[in-house]
């Protein structure tokens, strides 16, 4: 499946940024949501269209896109605890001060490429996960502020979280936040038993509220809290699918999975939605 069927908000948005003269590629991005692999796919989709020599296609076979696809290209570095370590660097657990001086030592010298560094976590299965403040630590992302806010021309830094809050505010502050949100079931979007109560979405009358909460808590006698929010954020994501300018349904989206959390904490079904309602019924 091609990013642009997955993602065509997000694609088309760094594809027009790419392309227009109007509208700069931010430096600095945070991708944040549960689906790790799909913000690294993103990310090196980003750094493939920067370096590319040709048309961009996604089935491009320049030299540059061949590297990226095969993770060697010189100027795209994936930083975690074991990616690109440094021959003295024994740190098992962190992205490491020594790292960050790596990465300063890089931007030194020009070159003929796009940098793009991505950083994130893996576990011990070699996946990818996502940076929290245990394994990017205050100190490192602290040596990295400078670079980052004044960074050198044709480079890119891309930062994959969970949460926003699981990474230092410093860096937050400096960056672009992109929510990644999951396609569940193959990218099958069933939504049947919330439609009725979301067709008219996102026109839903204030007055309805808590109407809709109510019904939205009868449906979980038949089906768990999470396959309820699941359905909304399917039907969500296919609204977006058709309308990838629609940006505001990506808030929402974050909502939901703000949703989702609280249904992992035990929060009673009647204040979730109250909640979720309340904030995306304006």
């Amino acid at each position: 499946m091609l990013l642009s069927d997955k993602y065509p908000f997000l694609t088309n948005y760094f594809t027009q940024a790419l392309t227009a003269t109007d509208r700069a590629l931010p430096q600095s991005i945070v991708f944040y949501g549960n689906d790790f692999e799909s913000q690294y796919t993103l990310s090196k989709e980003i750094a493939r269209l920067l370096n590319c020599t040709s048309d961009k296609d996604d089935n491009c076979e320049c030299l540059n896109c061949k590297w990226i696809r095969d993770d060697a290209h010189p100027a795209v570095m994936t930083i975690s605890k074991v990616d690109n370590k440094p021959e003295d660097d024994d740190s098992k657990t962190v992205i490491s001060i020594k790292q960050a001086q790596l990465i300063k030592e890089n931007m030194v010298t020009e070159s003929e490429f796009h940098r793009v560094f991505i950083f994130c976590d893996r576990d011990d299965n070699g996946n990818i996960q996502g940076l929290n403040q245990l394994n990017f630590q205050a100190e490192t992302a602290n040596s990295l502020l400078k670079i980052i806010e004044e960074p050198q021309p044709r480079t890119t830094f891309i930062f994959l979280t969970r949460y926003i809050d699981d990474i230092l505010p410093t860096i937050i502050s400096r960056s672009y936040c992109f929510f990644v949100p999951e396609i569940y079931n193959n990218n099958i979007y069933d939504y049947k038993d919330i439609e009725p109560l979301f067709g008219s979405y996102p026109n839903l009358e204030r007055k309805d509220v808590f109407d809709i909460s109510e019904k939205l808590v009868e449906l979980t006698k038949e089906i768990p809290v999470e396959n309820v929010l699941a359905q909304i954020q399917n039907f969500m994501l296919n609204l977006l699918k058709t309308n990838p300018k629609f940006t505001s349904i990506i808030e929402d989206i974050k909502i939901i999975e703000d949703a989702k959390r609280q249904s992992k904490l035990g929060i009673k079904p009647i204040n979730i939605f109250d909640d979720l309602c309340l904030k995306i019924i304006k």
